[in-house]
Formats: C-alpha cells, sequence, structure tokens
C-alpha cells in the first residue's frame, strides 16, 4: 500500500474525486468521524478533513463538504518562528490587514566559556525583541475572538500568545499548526492558501 497526505484546495476537490473514483473502479463517499471518506472500488480509500479544525457531520455528498470548507470572517494567521513574524487579518480569503517583519537572531558559536554565556544571553535578549515586536502588531491587527491559524515554532508561538493582550486569543487558536520557515510575504500568502485547504490522506492499494 502507499499513503500520502497532500493539500487540495476546496475548489479543485470535486475533480480529485472524480479522477479517484475514475482510477480506482468507483468511489463510495461516506462521512465518519468529522470527515469526507471515499473507498475505491479495488480498496484504495482517502480521507479529507474541512480546514480550521472544523468537524463535518452533513449529508455525504461532495458540494456539501466543499461549502463547508468557505473560510471564516474575519480570522487570522500568525507565524512566529526566531528570524522574524507575520501576521494577517482575513476577512474570508481576502487580506483585510497585515503586517511581516524580520529579525536579526545571531547564530550559536563554537566559543566557550565567558564568550559563549555572553553570545547566549544575547541571543536570548534579540529573541525576547523579535517576540515582542511580533505580539505587538498581532494585538494591533487581530481581534481577541476570532479563529486563528498558527505556524512556524511551537515554542515562538507560545511566546507569543502568552503576552496579556493575546491570552483570550490562544483559545480561538485551530489546528493544523503550519511548519513554515521563517516568514517572508511570499511564506505569509502560502500559508494563508494551506489554511484554507482541504487536508487529505490518501491509501493507494
Amino acid at each position: 500500500m502507499d499513503s500520502r497526505s497532500l493539500l487540495l484546495p476546496p475548489a479543485r476537490l470535486e475533480r480529485w474525486v472524480e479522477n479517484f473514483g475514475a482510477g480506482h473502479g468507483g468511489c463510495e463517499i461516506a462521512v465518519a468521524q468529522g470527515a469526507l471518506t471515499g473507498t475505491g472500488g479495488d480498496g484504495s480509500t482517502f480521507t479529507a478533513h474541512l480546514p480550521f479544525g472544523r468537524s463535518y457531520g452533513n449529508s455525504a455528498d461532495v458540494d456539501g463538504f466543499v461549502a463547508a470548507c468557505a473560510p471564516p470572517s474575519p480570522w487570522g494567521i500568525l507565524l512566529v518562528r526566531k528570524g522574524g513574524f507575520a501576521v494577517a487579518r482575513l476577512e474570508a480569503d481576502r487580506i483585510a490587514e497585515s503586517k511581516v517583519g524580520q529579525r536579526h537572531v545571531q547564530g550559536r558559536t563554537k566559543a566557550g566559556g565567558q564568550s559563549q554565556q555572553r553570545f547566549a544571553r544575547r541571543r536570548d535578549n534579540q529573541a525576547r525583541e523579535a517576540y515582542a515586536a511580533a505580539a505587538g502588531h498581532a494585538a494591533r491587527i487581530l481581534d481577541a475572538e476570532m479563529v486563528l491559524v498558527t505556524g512556524g515554532d511551537r515554542d515562538a508561538i507560545g511566546v507569543v500568545l502568552e503576552d496579556p493582550r493575546l491570552r483570550s486569543l490562544a483559545e480561538w487558536v485551530v489546528e493544523p499548526f503550519l511548519a513554515v520557515p521563517d516568514p517572508r510575504r511570499s511564506v505569509l500568502e502560502s500559508a494563508i492558501a494551506d489554511a484554507m485547504s482541504v487536508r487529505m490522506s490518501v491509501t493507494n492499494t
């Protein structure tokens, strides 16, 4: 068996299911454990999960599932790593406001003793400054209660969401967590597309 995972824009799901059925001897659609599932005539299967951590419990048809994929309005995305951050507020699929920032955080040093300790303290201070900047812009751009997609580095996100201005927002964070490199504008745009995509698990016999 061959198993794989992929992210699929909702608009492409209907054609994808048609191709799955054509290649696997038909396709029987069902709903199970909050997801849309498909079983081919040859035993191959797929499972489709809604974006934004939602559970699907409506009729077993692709059109109904795609309709349920519509993004909330508003919602937010927050990406944080030591080297930078990106935050955006979205109205459905449109960016209403955003901010991307880079912060220089020194790499590790091979020096030992006091030099290494000073270097470590400097790195920690630079990281704290980066996280403080991310928290400040997040507090300005995001609402206190909105669906929030996060990504980057989990520890860094945890530190930012501990900011008193953002603590209530932490309760609105949904899965999945997005693994992204140091945020840039292109990284933010790609992460937004991923956040709105259907999470597919496919097993081919």
